[in-house]
């Protein structure tokens, strides 16, 4: 009660809180505005038989359920991010443009924004032709001007939500993708809860429902745990006398978090994961024998647990790593260390210096890839314990929420301890 009494009273602080919370209610909103000429009862049919679609559903807070004009949700965008960061590694000019710092940085938001636009277009274009061929009569025939306005409207959709979540990035009260997203998912489980337990059946379900509440118990316990635990580098800073002053001589660590990459590995892999399934709807009902049959077997593939799981997994597991060397990178580190006099004891500053960070790193990585993966594909092994089925209770769903609120509650601290140092 205290903290939240220090938030009330810091205004800045609950100026930017009471404004994230308006931006939220903004999303909430337009994800009930829905779109003319759709089934809605056929739509939601659709979207609870299809595990895919499911998954994408979570992500756009149930306004893709809704065929919402925010239908599309931030996905686009996160997409265009993924885009940008692979090739800020191959592409020389965007990697020279990463070095520089806050300018660089804009620029590459900038063009990530810009790509957002056409990758929603596609998009919005493949979601409309999906829905006309499921065969589950959800969208009649549309003339070539509603197409177009459906299609521009979804994409100007995005685009809101995209300059939402940088307003709420601005706040720097956590990260505006992630917080769409939590809100999202947590305007989604009370739902997904009376679907599985509605009160027709819950006198039968009560093993299924303590077993599912213990489940979340652990899950939420172990999220906090693996995002929490460090391991924490002992770093020593040599004495350098400049004057009749002597400066250094301190002892302080580098923490490094076993999951450093935080929920962005799920976020990467759901993306890549639903885009084989999601272009083969596209020929499922094609006239060429060969295009339809391969369209066929993948859908069939992917609705495999067993298929779906495992490569979901490796993905997830995959994305740690890269992730994890994107944002951390021991050369940089281990420069900056020797530039400031420090060094870890026992390790030569320069090559040893970055030679032992990349192995600490690389074997606390092996743990939180291991912790990601099971997480993910949790909502494919509960089925077999339970006969819990809705992905809107999941472990990605619970991982992204515990990870926003830690991340959210961390940056909110660190504001409270910049201001009381302000005070001394």
């Amino acid at each position: 009660m205290g903290k939240l009494l220090q938030i009330w009273k810091t205004k800045e602080l609950r100026d930017s809180i009471i404004f994230i919370f308006y931006m939220l209610v903004v999303f909430r909103i337009a994800a009930h505005i829905p779109l003319p000429g759709i089934n809605q009862a056929n739509l939601q049919k659709f979207f609870q038989d299809s595990q895919v679609f499911g998954f994408i559903n979570i992500f756009s807070g149930g306004a893709m359920e809704n065929f919402s004009i925010v239908a599309l949700g931030i996905a686009p965008y996160i997409t265009a991010s993924i885009i940008f960061q692979l090739l800020t590694m191959i592409v020389p000019a965007l990697e020279a443009l990463s070095k520089d710092g806050e300018s660089g940085y804009k620029k590459i938001n900038q063009y990530t924004r810009l790509l957002t636009i056409p990758l929603a277009l596609l998009q919005a274009y493949g979601l409309v032709t999906i829905l006309k061929k499921s065969g589950q009569n959800i969208i009649g025939d549309l003339a070539p001007l509603d197409l177009i306005l459906i299609v521009l409207t979804l994409t100007a959709g995005t685009v809101f939500l995209m300059w939402i979540g940088e307003l709420i990035s601005e706040r720097k009260i956590g990260n505006g993708v992630s917080l769409l997203i939590f809100a999202g998912i947590i305007a989604q489980l009370p739902v997904a809860i009376v679907r599985e337990f509605s009160f027709e059946n819950i006198g039968d379900r009560v093993v299924d429902f303590v077993i599912f509440s213990i489940l979340v118990l652990v899950t939420i316990v172990g999220v906090v745990i693996i995002t929490e635990a460090q391991k924490r580098v002992p770093i020593s800073y040599a004495k350098r006398i400049r004057g009749n002053k002597m400066y250094g001589g301190t002892n302080t660590y580098l923490p490094l978090r076993i999951n450093q990459a935080g929920v962005i590995p799920i976020i990467f892999a759901v993306s890549i994961v639903l885009f084989p399934p999601i272009i083969a709807q596209f020929f499922q009902h094609s006239s060429i024998g060969i295009v339809k049959t391969l369209a066929e077997f993948t859908i069939a593939m992917f609705n495999n647990n067993l298929v779906y799981g495992i490569l979901y997994f490796i993905l997830v597991f995959m994305f740690t790593y890269f992730y994890t060397a994107v944002i951390f990178q021991p050369i940089k580190i281990a420069e900056h260390l020797q530039k400031q006099g420090g060094f870890i004891p026992g390790i030569r500053p320069g090559v040893a210096t970055v030679e032992y960070l990349s192995t600490t790193v690389n074997r606390l990585i092996l743990a939180g890839a291991l912790f990601l993966g099971i997480i993910a594909i949790l909502p494919l092994i509960a089925p077999s314990v339970t006969s819990i089925k809705n992905v809107a209770l999941g472990g990605t769903s619970l991982l992204i929420v515990v990870s926003v609120i830690i991340e959210t509650v961390q940056q909110i601290d660190a504001q409270l301890t910049s201001r009381d140092y302000e005070g001394i």
